[in-house]
């Protein structure tokens, strides 16, 4: 393996694009990343449940915020709302609605949740 790898989003291992959904997956370093893009208008509950089959999402991620809002509702009652510039970390057991007019952009870097998310 190098020292240095680099990959670019614009030409993914592989897409997925449920519903009102794109996900880029790359894979380097022994590792996978993936860059999330979700319309406006977008739900988990109603655009990735169908597909994961789970009453909530059971991934945990970790992740920046490129643009565009989320807010995000975790089972245990927490609502949290993330923007551009902000990094988080969403245990499993949530729903998630993106917020306003512009589409949300984020990266993922929790290898599971960047490998199996939005899979069929």
């Amino acid at each position: 393996m190098a020292g240095v790898e680099k990959r670019d989003f614009e030409s993914p291992d592989e897409s997925r694009t449920p519903t009102k959904t794109r996900s880029d997956i790359v894979h380097l370093g022994g590792t996978t990343a993936a860059r999330l893009t979700l319309e406006p208008g977008w739900r988990w509950s109603e655009c990735v449940k169908p597909v994961a089959g789970t009453d909530t999402c059971q991934h945990k991620h970790v992740g920046v915020v490129q643009s565009g809002r989320m807010r995000v509702t975790h089972e245990d009652g927490t609502v949290v709302e993330i923007s551009a510039g902000e990094v988080y970390v969403i245990e499993p057991g949530h729903d998630a609605e993106i917020l306003g007019e512009e589409p949300f952009v984020g990266y993922e870097f929790a290898p599971k949740a960047a490998e199996e998310y939005a899979r069929r």
